[in-house]
């Protein structure tokens, strides 16, 4: 499955949500980032939803079930009140936020980020695609529908809780013969934008020695990114290579990568960047670091290196009461023994706080 934020298919797949969301008794709101809100009023007014929701956009080759699950989850929680006449005290909804994953516009939960107060709505607009045309998030909004009047804004669309259900893209689970994980909040992590800068050069008349080879040095960045974040218990990780001039007989002088680094911890993956950025410094100078660069090949000449901050986000506790009714649910659904079947973790995925 394919559908990228505001596309063409996420498009269509939202109008299906809004038509769905308004046959079930649903108001749906559009926010300036094109989250939906679809609520059904309870007996009493004037309060806000509790929601359950997460997000249809997908990676390039995401799953079925990333997001999707959270947002049918609710949609099925809707139509079972619905067809049952089943009336709340106070209003529920679902909710789906717009380019959760990060794929098209490379930050992710960007426009819960905006709804929550942590990322300003006119860097949210501006952010370009990766890739395509370069296409900016408020340009794709107006093209297909979906740029809201609303502010998105927790102080104007607010939520009373927020429950999303999903899958855990991870083995624990299905290893321990578990049903159900109980989050107890997610990881920190920082995305960075790195680039390494060398000299061009042709591959057949200049020698190992005279080289400034971006993505060779690029190479051995992110391999000891790798073994650094085994040291320090966390995560780290490059799904992005760009190098230049993209010729096969010439070395590339210009390589930007990404690296998403990820820990349970705040102050642990402030350690491990710092960590990283004084290795870093040291292999593209050629310096030897933890078995990089002190092998008998030949060096080259050294490259320089720039970093860019693109999206950090702290680790989170999340609310007692809202875990505790987690657990209630899973006693209620499983019975007695419910212990047996449930897991208590922290997510490696990462969340938007107000």
């Amino acid at each position: 499955m394919s559908r990228l934020a505001l596309s063409d298919a996420d498009k269509e797949c939202r109008d299906w949500f809004v038509h769905t969301t308004k046959s079930l008794g649903c108001d749906v709101t559009v926010d300036a980032m094109g989250n939906l809100f679809a609520v059904r009023p309870g007996r009493r007014r004037g309060f806000p939803p509790t929601c359950a929701g997460s997000h249809l956009d997908t990676q390039p080759t995401g799953g079925r079930y990333d997001g999707i699950l959270g947002v049918c989850a609710g949609l099925e929680m809707l139509r079972v009140l619905h067809e049952h006449k089943i009336e709340t005290h106070f209003p529920v909804g679902v909710v789906n936020w717009t380019n959760e994953e990060g794929a098209r516009f490379p930050i992710s939960m960007v426009a819960s980020g905006v709804w929550a107060g942590v990322i300003p709505l006119e860097k949210a607009h501006n952010l370009r695609e990766v890739g395509g045309n370069g296409r900016t998030m408020k340009q794709e909004l107006d093209r297909i529908g979906y740029l809201g009047e609303k502010d998105a804004h927790h102080q104007a669309i607010p939520l009373g809780a927020h429950f999303e259900l999903h899958i855990e893209q991870g083995p624990r689970l299905q290893a321990g013969n578990r049903r159900i994980g109980v989050v107890h909040g997610v990881q920190a992590y920082r995305w960075h934008t790195i680039t390494v800068q060398g000299q061009d050069c042709h591959t057949g008349t200049t020698d190992f020695a005279n080289r400034s080879d971006a993505l060779l040095t690029t190479a051995r960045l992110i391999l000891h990114s790798r073994r650094l974040a085994v040291k320090y218990d966390a995560l780290a990780s490059t799904g992005i290579i760009r190098a230049n001039p993209g010729s096969t007989n010439t070395v590339p002088g210009w390589v930007q990568f990404s690296l998403d680094i990820r820990a349970t911890k705040d102050d642990v993956l402030l350690d491990l960047e710092k960590h990283l950025k004084s290795d870093f410094d040291e292999i593209i100078r050629g310096n030897p670091v933890n078995g990089l660069n002190d092998g008998p090949e030949v060096m080259g000449r050294p490259c320089t290196i720039e970093w860019t901050l693109d999206a950090p986000s702290r680790a989170t506790r999340f609310d007692d009461g809202c875990i505790d009714c987690v657990r209630q649910s899973a006693a209620h659904l499983l019975g007695e023994e419910y212990k047996d079947y449930i897991q208590e973790m922290i997510s490696g995925a990462g969340i938007a706080i107000p």
